[in-house]
């Protein structure tokens, strides 16, 4: 009898209606969708050597971004919390997140007026950064901080600066280290941790996903992989060049948590 993995990754296949994807801070231009496929396949492949039990969500081929689970809820040790996107045409993603979750985690909500992207929420121990974006406002920051109070968790909103998500800003590379891009983020809110910053020519490196002894890494940003190297970090570089037109980086594709007991 095989033992079931102790770490899932939530993804979704890649839609057919991917370029009609929300964008921000992009300008649209054409995606290769059979690329875009073989690219979040290999992802998925990457997770599973990182120890992964990949679990698809049902495609929604008329969800554009619904490739980019990690937006559809925040996953923590005690309960997941199912966001509420930003961008109205996102909002039926987190149905079948939620549903996917239920087997795992108690399940609580943000509710109107707030809004509140995957994207935005790092966890580091029990901290929680919150970026205020164009995606996530403070009321569901304020919700956020309620429904993890009782669980002990410190959530810290942070001003966005010039990207989508705060985790296009900095994401955490190990239990005390984060890798930032210091002008789209205050880096001194990251203090208390190990800081790798991106290299100055490449201000999109900022977005890498830790999982168990891995980083997984976009091999767009040569420079700042090395940096992490540097650390002594075991970096898995993998192209994600079609998905990144679509504003999605290494974290966006999955959501990643303990089994538990």
């Amino acid at each position: 009898m095989i033992d079931p993995p102790a770490r899932i990754a939530l993804t979704r296949e890649v839609g057919p209606s991917l370029a009609r994807c929300e964008l921000t801070h992009l300008e649209r231009e054409p995606i290769d969708l059979e690329r875009a496929r073989a690219q979040h396949r290999a992802y998925e492949d990457c997770l599973r050597s990182l120890g992964c039990g990949v679990e698809r969500l049902p495609p929604e081929p008329d969800l554009p971004d619904a490739v980019f689970v990690e937006d559809a809820a925040v996953v923590l040790e005690e309960v997941a919390v199912l966001a509420r996107p930003g961008a109205p045409s996102r909002r039926a993603e987190v149905e079948s997140a939620a549903k996917a979750l239920a087997p795992y985690r108690a399940l609580l909500a943000i509710e109107p007026p707030g809004t509140l992207d995957g994207g935005d929420v790092l966890v580091i121990g029990r901290s929680v950064y919150v970026g205020l974006s164009t995606r996530t406002n403070p009321e569901g920051a304020t919700q956020l901080a309620a429904a993890l109070a009782p669980h002990g968790y410190a959530v810290r909103p942070l001003a966005v600066r010039s990207c989508l998500h705060l985790k296009t800003a900095v994401t955490g590379v190990g239990p005390s280290a984060v890798l930032l891009n210091p002008a789209w983020v205050d880096a001194a809110a990251f203090d208390a941790f190990e800081r790798t910053f991106v290299h100055p020519d490449e201000p999109w490196g900022a977005n890498a996903l830790a999982v168990g002894p891995g980083v997984v890494y976009a091999d767009a940003f040569p420079r700042t992989r090395d940096r992490l190297l540097g650390r002594g970090l075991d970096v898995r570089a993998l192209d994600v060049s079609e998905l990144a037109k679509a504003e999605g980086g290494v974290t966006c594709c999955s959501l990643v948590f303990d089994a538990g007991p």
